[in-house]
């Protein structure tokens, strides 16, 4: 019940969130974008919230250009951009970095709609969704339930990097998860690997 009152004062004078500002569904709850708030006060356009950090993107970039020097192109489809993949009724999820294999992802398969067949890797960089207003989960909460439902959907390897701690989360299926220091070197695939902190640093890129 307070819960419940919560979430209706948090939403007073927002009767009712239009589907735009859904980033992901998980467990059927939605998840809203960071800063939706400032939105629907419009004090912030939707754009404005919905972009990347100088850091976010310089990493994603990095990957894929690691991505795409791994992956012969005839046989992977590396996307990118928030690709969305459709699990189940109540689970619709974005990435920032997806690889799918083309005889999974084929042709006919690739429609206006998510895509309904697992990445064979994904990448995640930091939190898009706001967790607050629902009460849904908590950070860990959404980070281990996300994952498990990609692994459990087929997919093969997922990469969490966290710029706050600097770390990497690695989870297959049917094994322990690492986390994992990103100045160490990472294996993507078949001995390939990255250095997030290392790639940093070599462009002169300083953290606290």
């Amino acid at each position: 019940m307070q819960a419940t009152e919560k979430k209706k004062k948090e939403q007073a004078g927002y009767p009712e969130i239009p589907s735009h500002l859904i980033y992901e569904v998980l467990d059927g709850k939605p998840i809203y974008y960071k800063g939706y708030r400032d939105v629907l006060a419009k004090s912030k356009t939707l754009e404005e919230i919905m972009g990347s950090s100088g850091l976010q993107s310089v990493i994603i970039d990095y990957l894929l250009r690691i991505c795409y020097s791994v992956f012969d192109a005839s046989v992977y489809r590396i996307l990118t951009n928030e690709p969305g993949s459709h699990l189940s009724k109540n689970n619709n999820l974005s990435n920032d970095i997806a690889i799918f294999e083309k005889a999974v992802l084929t042709a006919k398969k690739i429609t206006p709609k998510y895509v309904e067949v697992p990445a064979k890797f994904v990448f995640e960089v930091d939190l898009d969704g706001e967790l607050g207003l629902e009460e849904a989960f908590t950070e860990h909460e959404y980070i281990h339930t996300k994952v498990q439902k990609m692994l459990d959907f087929g997919v093969e390897k997922v990469f969490w990097i966290t710029t706050k701690t600097q770390r990497v989360l690695l989870a297959t299926p049917g094994q322990n998860w690492e986390i994992i220091d990103w100045n160490k070197d990472i294996e993507l695939y078949r001995g390939h690997t990255f250095n997030i902190g290392q790639y940093l640093k070599d462009e002169g890129i300083e953290l606290e």
